[in-house]
């Protein structure tokens, strides 16, 4: 009760920032609803035996999440007696972000936990902001062994691949919300925007650069209304993108990245360069087209990083970049490949899985 008011104006103000908003209000619903009551952080030891003892009551135990939560700050060196080969407190605390399930918000992370930090000295700017995560289920129905309808990601993993299952359930949950679990959609997702879409994006971009330009880079700086318009759609795709990874909207970044792919499929379609380098005279242009959509593939290929290395790592590759790798979404500035650079050879990064209609 000592730190009610606290905890409600510190939730208000998001200085303990809650994603999504509408968990916040859960919370601030909770707090209300708590009034002036004190937590319980003790449990009888005739009932939990195995539990840490009050060091000012040997007939009770703590309660299980108050010692738990302590872990938070003492692993991270909270306190660390001398010599202790634990990280230093400073270089890690306060935490940027703390990924929770819906289930343990209200009291644990949201009413326990700040008051806790509080309780110790921890001020409002001193908190972590929390993303609360919803559930996986199936057909609507969460997953149990006793419903049999558990879903190991490790067969998943070897019968699909790690791009497939870590871009699906990127792209298929919605922060914070449940979602339902759909292997057909799951193949579906990674077929269209992944194996036709960018796939076929990269694959063309490289190999009618090989083919046309002697895998050569073009100058970009052109005044076309197209290329103008390729380049400012690649501008708003890094904004959309960096604006929901700040907002933990992993889904919602995705959604800008295939937007901008469709706009540079668009863009080779209305140049066509597999009709123009028939005329020896516009194979300037056709030089402009192709490195305009490498160009995008790098980007993206930065984009995708975080949640598709190893296939990022494969599209640096065959542009013969690797060192983009290193770069942060504020370095990315349109030149990546410059003129006269030399892209490789290509290869398919996104092979598409058949379909059960198709293996059959």
């Amino acid at each position: 009760s000592d730190h009610a008011d606290w905890l409600k104006s510190t939730v208000e103000n998001d200085d303990l920032k809650i994603i999504p908003t509408f968990r916040k209000s859960e919370v601030l619903n909770a707090i209300e609803r708590a009034g002036e009551t004190d937590l319980c952080i003790s449990r009888p030891k005739d009932r939990m035996s195995w539990g840490i003892p009050l060091p000012f009551d040997p007939d009770f135990v703590t309660y299980v999440w108050f010692d738990a939560l302590i872990n938070y700050i003492s692993f991270s060196g909270y306190k660390k007696p001398d010599g202790s080969d634990l990280p230093d407190f400073e270089k890690l605390w306060p935490a940027d972000l703390q990924i929770i399930g819906k289930d343990i918000l209200v009291p644990a992370h949201a009413i326990y936990w700040p008051c806790m930090l509080h309780a110790m000295g921890f001020e409002a700017k001193d908190m972590p902001t929390l993303l609360v995560h919803g559930f996986w289920n199936i057909r609507g129905d969460k997953m149990s062994k006793s419903l049999g309808n558990i879903v190991d990601p490790d067969e998943l993993s070897d019968k699909f691949g790690t791009d497939a299952l870590r871009y699906y359930l990127c792209r298929d949950i919605n922060s914070g919300k449940d979602s339902d679990f759909d292997i057909e959609r799951l193949v579906m997702l990674f077929n269209t925007e992944l194996a036709n879409d960018l796939g076929n994006l990269l694959n063309r971009s490289i190999n009618m650069t090989k083919g046309f330009c002697n895998s050569t880079i073009s100058a970009t700086n052109t005044d076309d209304k197209g290329d103008i318009a390729l380049r400012e759609s690649l501008a708003s795709c890094t904004a959309a993108y960096k604006t929901a990874m700040d907002n933990c909207e992993v889904s919602v970044a995705l959604q800008a990245i295939n937007e901008h792919v469709t706009q540079c499929n668009g863009y080779l379609e209305r140049n066509k360069p597999w009709e123009m380098k028939k005329d020896e005279s516009k194979m300037e242009r056709v030089g402009e087209v192709l490195s305009h959509t490498a160009e995008s593939c790098a980007h993206l290929a930065l984009l995708l990083r975080p949640i598709l290395p190893r296939a990022a790592d494969k599209i640096f590759g065959q542009l013969k970049k690797e060192e983009l790798k290193d770069l942060t979404i504020d370095q990315l500035s349109w030149g990546l490949l410059t003129a006269g650079h030399q892209t490789g050879k290509p290869k398919p990064v996104f092979p598409r899985i058949q379909t059960e209609e198709e293996e059959a």
